[in-house]
């Protein structure tokens, strides 16, 4: 991709214009990291970017931003546009009002880098670069300055940068919990100021960023910025509702609900699943509105099923697919099953074994532990039975179907479930071994005449 980017910049260039590589890919080069994309900024107006490059796409030809996308073979055929593998060109430009709080009402195209700049949120952001003449940066902003010294500050004024779009106040977030920065106090001011505003965001990007802040490898820093900005209030006021809820000492020796889900969030592995780092955030969003204290300790009495309801809840709110809804949603719903785990019979333990993306469910019991009590008892007996059962054993091919059961003269209805599920059982826990065997509990066990 990025000789892809130099070719656009040589392109560029060749055709009598200025081009340079900026933003995000400048910053992670100085850094010493892989850039995962590359944005390429030029004096060319999108109508003469498209002359250059034949096949591109203006999705965001009104702002100024033309995509170029990265062959894909020799005969130079290219990907379709939602591909992540093509090359921003952005023409040089001042922003007006954002009225909207996401784009410009309009844009004032510029010939010069230095005011393009000033439009982009922070200052280690607001970095150029010549690959043409030796990779030199170009610097108008002290971004350079404020990767030396780890600090997230806005380009110009703060609120007004945070205005233009609010979703810069969780990028703020972001970056100070990826890199490990602070925020300048006057970007932090102004976050704390404009953080109710950022119910002008469309709840599909604030569920984008969150989800990059929990699958960064730096979760828990993030949540704390989150909530020392005021911005989890607005965005996840379940969660923020964590904060001083006490749990039993016995149980939890770590604190509080909201100091063992940020312990179990600084577990999350970099790149995990957004689902499991969903499912770990909300395992016990149920415990603040189900807390009391009883006689002999603290309780959460139904924190699960309503941990789930207010997990569905948070899940459709922030418009999560059906998929990755059932999944985070059967996270809080079964991360309490595994203290029965040793108590269980075969069938039932085979069944909780056979969940959708089961290596989830061990992962979030398995942080859990070593986010309260340490212990990992449950987890390394259930590992055991995953690694020794084999999968034949655990989802096993039926021995009978509802055909068979009309055969033997069952009337198709309700029953049917039950009779398959006791059949089922019986196969899983070793006590069937054939269709004829089957027929035979059947015929016991749930006669014609009953």
């Amino acid at each position: 991709m990025k000789l892809h980017a130099i070719h656009v910049v040589r392109e560029l260039r060749r055709h009598g214009f200025e081009a340079y590589l900026a933003g995000g890919c400048v910053r992670d080069m100085l850094l010493g990291l892989e850039p995962t994309d590359y944005d390429v900024t030029t004096n060319a107006v999108p109508n003469q970017v498209m002359r250059i490059f034949p096949k591109t796409y203006a999705v965001g030809a009104q702002f100024g931003v033309v995509l170029v996308p990265i062959p894909k073979d020799r005969e130079r055929e290219v990907v379709p546009p939602e591909h992540p593998h093509a090359i921003e060109v952005a023409t040089f430009r001042s922003d007006g009002i954002y009225s909207d709080g996401r784009h410009p009402d309009q844009v004032q195209y510029s010939k010069s880098p230095e005011d393009d700049v000033q439009r982009r949120d922070f200052t280690i952001n607001g970095l150029l670069m010549d690959p043409l003449d030796g990779d030199r940066v170009l610097d108008f902003v002290g971004g350079r300055a404020d990767l030396t010294a780890g600090i997230i500050r806005a380009i110009g004024d703060p609120e007004r940068r945070l205005q233009e779009d609010k979703l810069r106040m969780l990028r703020a977030v972001r970056f100070a919990a990826r890199f490990g920065y602070v925020i300048d106090p006057p970007t932090f001011a102004a976050i704390r100021k404009l953080s109710h505003a950022i119910h002008q965001v469309s709840r599909e990007r604030v569920r984008d960023e969150l989800t990059k802040m929990l699958t960064e490898g730096h979760a828990r820093r993030a949540f704390e910025l989150l909530n020392s900005t005021g911005l989890l209030k607005e965005v996840l006021p379940e969660i923020e509702r964590m904060n001083g809820v006490e749990q039993p000492p016995q149980y939890h020796p770590e604190g509080d609900v909201w100091i063992h889900t940020m312990l179990l969030l600084e577990q999350l592995p970099p790149n995990c699943s957004r689902t499991l780092a969903w499912g770990a955030l909300l395992h016990d969003v149920g415990k603040p509105p189900t807390f009391r204290v009883a006689p002999d300790r603290i309780r959460f009495d139904g924190h699960v099923e309503v941990g789930v309801r207010m997990a569905h809840e948070i899940c459709q709110r922030l418009h999560f697919s059906n998929d990755d809804t059932e999944q985070i949603e059967a996270l809080v719903a079964n991360h309490m099953r595994f203290t029965d785990v040793e108590k269980m019979k075969a069938s039932t333990l085979k069944r909780f074994m056979r969940l959708p993306k089961f290596d989830e469910h061990m992962e979030l019991h398995r942080i859990d532990c070593l986010s309260s009590h340490g212990d990992l008892l449950f987890h390394d007996f259930v590992s055991e039975k995953v690694r020794t059962t084999p999968p034949e054993l655990i989802r096993p091919p039926a021995l009978i179907s509802g055909a068979d059961l009309i055969a033997l003269g069952y009337r198709p209805g309700p029953r049917f479930k039950e009779i398959l599920s006791a059949v089922e059982d019986a196969q899983l826990e070793g006590r069937l071994q054939s269709s004829e065997e089957a027929l035979e509990l059947v015929q016991k066990e749930f006669p014609l005449s009953s």
